[in-house]
């Protein structure tokens, strides 16, 4: 029987995203996907024309940063990488990361590739809500748009807004509506060294990495500069 395309493609998705979940990794590897991380939301931070993520911050429920996106494609385009989520609390600190895994395929002719590094700001407590799940996916529920660039650009109400620069430090138009994600939950439970889920990290708050300090500083004193 000849499936669908919409089954070819959840197919090969799901693919994508399995691999990416199901990889080890050493301590020393969830590491340095913290530290990329970081080096991200510092480029982020320190980019002229990213004075919306900058000044915005503050207000943001999260932020998820994966700091190496590879896209590919001919016809059928798919893109994915691994990243961490952190989020703001009640009394204005930042949680500690939790691991994530992104895929999501596209169509329409593409060729060749692209690396580049992308930051999701979660405007919403409904977004925040859904994306503690074990997977979910934008677009639908959890309303995505890319963020706005440049000075003076202003953003339109959205639950996550997403900032995406290559490599070169130009911005990429990634389309990350219907993109998946995935938590990666045995590199939470070994990073930290407990049985955690993501939301014990991300909300209760009940483990802790010194490695992930840094991280933690860079996005709380981006925050804390525009007020």
């Amino acid at each position: 029987m000849t499936r669908s395309p919409t089954l070819r493609l959840f197919a090969l998705l799901t693919l994508i995203l399995t691999v990416g979940a199901c990889a080890s990794a050493t301590q020393n590897e969830k590491q340095a996907l913290v530290e990329r991380a970081q080096a991200s939301a510092e480029r982020f931070s320190a980019d002229p024309d990213m004075s919306w993520f900058r000044d915005n911050l503050r207000e943001a429920e999260g932020v998820l940063i994966i700091p190496t996106v590879a896209k590919a494609g001919l016809i059928i385009g798919a893109s994915g990488g691994s990243g961490v989520m952190l989020m703001r609390g009640d009394d204005e600190n930042w949680s500690y990361p939790a691991f994530y895994t992104m895929g999501s395929i596209t169509l329409g002719l593409q060729i060749g590739g692209e690396i580049s590094e992308i930051a999701l700001v979660i405007m919403t407590k409904a977004a925040r809500d859904s994306m503690l799940s074990n997977d979910f996916r934008l677009g639908g529920d959890i309303g995505v748009a890319a963020g706005p660039v440049g000075a003076g650009a202003k953003a339109q109400i959205v639950d996550v807004l997403a900032f995406s620069r290559t490599k070169g430090g130009l911005y990429g138009g990634l389309n990350l509506e219907g993109a998946l994600f995935i938590t990666r939950e045995a590199w939470n439970r070994t990073y930290y060294g407990e049985d955690v889920r993501a939301v014990d990290i991300l909300v209760s708050g009940i483990a802790g990495n010194p490695g992930a300090d840094p991280l933690r500083q860079v996005i709380a004193a981006t925050a804390a500069a525009a007020e």
